[in-house]
């Protein structure tokens, strides 16, 4: 028997599936108000995997390591303001 072709049908049939079974859902990140912006980064896996256990060694976060060398980098090289354009 093939399962019906309706809108949402699939939708509604993993969502039970793959619900935790502890929690209504996957809380989302808060964007609105928060002052805080995602920042998504590429490195290699040995770096990340380096990385993470140095911080963990430490009893650090990866985030706050990661957010005192912006504010050291900021603060020794400065904010760069943008050129304005000419107009015609």
């Amino acid at each position: 028997m093939t399962p019906p072709d309706l809108p949402g049908y699939w939708r509604r049939v993993l969502k039970g599936v793959y619900a935790h079974p502890h929690r209504e859902g996957v809380s989302q990140i808060k964007k609105e108000g928060t002052g805080l912006k995602r920042v998504n980064i590429n490195i290699e896996v040995s770096l990340h995997n380096a990385f993470k256990a140095a911080t963990a060694a430490r009893g650090t976060d990866m985030t706050v390591v990661l957010q005192e060398f912006i504010q050291s980098y900021v603060a020794k090289h400065g904010a760069i303001a943008p050129k304005k354009g000419r107009r015609a």
